[in-house]
C-alpha cells in the first residue's frame, strides 16, 4: 500500500488532536476539580450526581423552610410572653381594684391603665411577621381581631337574649332597667317590648345618670336607644328582663347591663365540617355530608358504577387528592341494606356519607367535591413532617366570634351565606363558638378579651364584686395563654431537631456527592503532566518527520 503525504498529514493531525483534547479534558479537570464534568465523562455518575444534587436542592428548601418557621413561631412566642407579662400588672390592678381598701376613685384610676392594658393586648393579638398575621388562621393579609363595644349582664336568663352592639364609647355605659309605673316589684319580670320599661344609663361610672333612654320595638326587632353614650343595642326577639329600684340605682336586684370593650375575631377557623359540593347528573337527589380528618386540599371523589345505584348497592367509587390530577380508583363501599345511605372512604381518616329518600340514586360519574374548612399554614421541614407556623386567635385571646358559615336574620332564624337579607348577629350565649357574657361559665374564664373587659367595665363604674369575679378568671386567662405559649415552644423545640436532623443529611449528601464527582487532586496533577509530556512529544516528533519545507522538494 502507498503511503501518501496525506495520510501521514491526517494521522498526525488526529494524534495531535487526541492528545490535545486529553490535555483539554485534564486541565478542565484540574480548574474544577470535579471528575465528572459532563455526562460523557462517566454517565451512570452523571446520574447519581443528578440524584444527590436535587436531594440537596429539597434539603435547602427543608433549611429556608425551617427558617422562615422560626420566624413566624419567634413573633407568635415573643407576643405571647408579652401578653403575659401584660396580665401579670392587670391581675396586680385587679387585686388592688377587688379589696375594700380603695375607694371609687382610685378604681377609676385604676381603669385608665387596666384600659390601656386591654388596647396593647388588641394590638398584640394582631401581631405579624413580614406582613403576614400571625394568630389569623389563613387570613394573613388582615388583622386577626378588631375592637368592638359588647355587653356583660347580671342576668344569666337575659344573657340568652339575640342582640347586636352598636356604636363606641370611650366609657363603659351601665344600664339599668324599671318599670315607670312602679308597679313591677324590684327583681320582676318585664318585657323588653313592654310600653312602661324604663331605661336609664350612666356613662361616668354610675356617678350621674340619663333618662332619656328608651326602648323601641318594631315588629319583634327592638333598638335600646342611648343617646349620649354614642352606643345603642339591638334586640333581635323580645326578652325578659328583671327591673331595678326606680328610686335608688345602687339596688342590685334588677337586671343590670354594662357595655364595655371586647375584641371580635375577624381570622378563621377549622371548627365547622367539611363542605361538599355535588357536580354532575342528580346533584339535588343525594344529600352528602363529610366528617372525619382530611388534609388541606379539596378532596374529589366520582362515582364508578357502570349504571345507576341505589344505596343498598355496592358503590365503587375513586378520589382525588389534588384536583383530578391523580385518581385513587378500584374502592367499594360495601352494600348496607339495613340503611338508606352509603359510606365512602378516603385517604386520612376522611369520611362521605351519601343519602337519599330512599328512590334516588347515584348516577355514573357524579361527583362529590369535599371543602375542609382550614386555618392552619404548614411548612415542611422534612420529607415526612410539617410545622404549623401560624394560630387560631380565638383559640388563644378568645374573643366575640361567630361562625362565617352561618348568619342569622332578624328574626333570629339562620340564613344562607350570601343571602341578600343575611345581616351577621353575634349572640352572648347559645351559638357554636360565642363567647358568653355570664360570670361564672369555664369557656368564659379562658376568654382573655372578655375577661379584660369585663374587669374594665367594673373598675370603670366601682363594681367591687364584679372586679373579684374577673379576678378569679383574669387567674384561667393567663394559664391558658401559658398553655398557647407552650404550645408555640414545642414546635419551636421541633424545628430545632429538624435543623440538626436536616443539617446532617445535608453533609451526608453533600459527602457522598464528593466522592462521586471530587477529582484526588494529586493523581490529577500526575496524569496532567504525563499529558503534557504527551503532547509535546507528539508536537515535537511530528516536526521532525512532517518536513514540509518547499525547498526539501527542489
Amino acid at each position: 500500500m502507498r503511503v501518501t503525504q496525506q495520510m501521514l498529514f491526517d494521522r498526525y493531525v488526529f494524534n495531535l488532536n487526541t492528545s490535545l483534547t486529553s490535555l483539554m479534558d485534564l486541565n478542565i479537570k484540574a480548574q474544577t476539580q470535579k471528575a465528572i464534568n459532563k455526562p460523557s465523562d462517566d454517565p451512570t455518575g452523571m446520574t447519581r450526581i443528578l440524584d444527590h444534587r436535587d436531594t440537596l436542592r429539597s434539603l435547602d428548601q427543608y433549611s429556608e423552610n425551617i427558617s422562615t418557621a422560626k420566624g413566624w413561631l419567634g413573633s407568635a412566642d415573643e407576643a405571647l410572653m408579652q401578653v403575659s407579662t401584660i396580665l401579670t400588672r392587670a391581675k396586680e390592678l385587679a387585686t388592688q381594684a377587688a379589696t375594700g381598701t380603695v375607694d371609687d376613685n382610685n378604681r377609676e384610676q385604676i381603669s385608665y391603665e387596666m384600659r390601656s392594658l386591654f388596647e396593647q393586648l388588641v394590638s398584640l393579638s394582631n401581631s405579624d411577621f413580614e406582613d403576614n398575621s400571625i394568630f389569623a388562621g389563613h387570613k394573613t393579609d388582615g388583622a386577626a381581631f378588631k375592637q368592638i363595644m359588647w355587653l356583660t349582664t347580671n342576668d344569666e336568663t337575659f344573657g340568652n337574649a339575640e342582640f347586636t352592639v352598636n356604636g363606641s364609647s370611650d366609657t363603659t355605659v351601665l344600664v339599668q332597667y324599671y318599670d315607670t309605673t312602679g308597679a313591677t316589684p324590684v327583681g320582676g319580670d318585664m318585657n323588653l317590648s313592654d310600653p312602661n320599661l324604663g331605661v336609664r344609663y350612666s356613662i361616668d361610672g354610675g356617678r350621674t345618670w340619663k333618662t332619656d333612654g328608651s326602648m323601641t320595638f318594631v315588629g319583634t326587632e327592638g333598638t335600646l336607644n342611648l343617646p349620649q353614650s354614642g352606643t345603642s343595642v339591638t334586640f333581635h326577639g323580645d326578652a325578659t328582663i328583671k327591673v331595678n329600684d326606680p328610686d335608688d340605682v345602687s339596688v342590685s336586684d334588677g337586671t343590670w347591663m354594662w357595655i364595655r370593650p371586647s375584641a371580635q375575631y375577624v381570622g378563621d377557623d377549622e371548627d365547622a365540617p367539611p363542605l361538599v359540593d355535588s357536580l354532575g347528573p342528580g346533584v339535588n337527589l343525594i344529600s352528602a355530608e363529610a366528617s372525619g380528618s382530611f388534609l388541606d386540599s379539596n378532596v374529589t371523589i366520582r362515582i364508578d358504577n357502570q349504571s345507576a345505584a341505589t344505596m343498598d348497592e355496592d358503590i365503587h367509587y375513586s378520589y382525588s387528592l389534588d384536583g383530578g390530577i391523580n385518581w385513587v380508583t378500584g374502592n367499594v363501599a360495601q352494600a348496607d341494606t339495613t340503611a338508606d345511605e352509603a359510606v365512602l372512604s378516603v385517604a386520612n381518616g376522611g369520611i362521605l356519607t351519601l343519602s337519599s329518600n330512599g328512590s334516588n340514586q347515584l348516577q355514573p360519574g357524579q361527583q362529590f367535591v369535599i371543602r375542609p374548612r382550614v386555618a392552619a399554614i404548614n411548612l415542611d421541614v422534612s420529607s415526612s413532617e410539617q410545622i404549623q407556623v401560624n394560630s387560631v386567635g380565638k383559640d388563644i385571646f378568645g374573643g366575640i366570634y361567630m361562625d362565617p358559615d352561618a348568619v342569622l336574620a332578624a328574626d333570629g332564624s339562620i340564613l344562607t351565606l350570601g343571602s341578600e337579607n343575611a345581616s351577621r348577629v353575634f349572640h352572648s350565649n347559645g351559638a357554636s363558638n360565642m363567647a358568653l357574657s355570664i360570670q361564672g361559665d369555664d369557656e368564659y374564664s379562658m376568654n382573655l378579651f372578655e375577661v379584660m373587659g369585663n374587669l374594665v367595665a367594673f373598675t370603670e363604674t366601682n363594681n367591687q364584686t364584679g372586679c373579684q369575679q374577673s379576678l378569679a378568671n383574669l387567674v384561667e386567662a393567663q394559664e391558658h395563654i401559658m398553655n398557647a405559649v407552650a404550645e408555640v415552644g414545642g414546635r419551636e423545640n421541633r424545628l430545632a431537631v429538624s435543623q440538626t436532623i436536616v443539617e446532617g443529611l445535608t453533609l451526608n449528601e453533600k459527602s457522598l456527592l464528593s466522592s462521586i464527582e471530587d477529582a484526588d487532586v494529586s493523581e490529577l496533577m500526575t496524569e496532567l503532566a504525563q499529558q503534557q509530556i504527551v503532547y509535546e512529544s507528539v508536537l515535537r516528533s511530528t516536526s521532525m518527520i512532517m518536513q514540509l519545507n518547499l525547498s526539501k522538494f527542489i
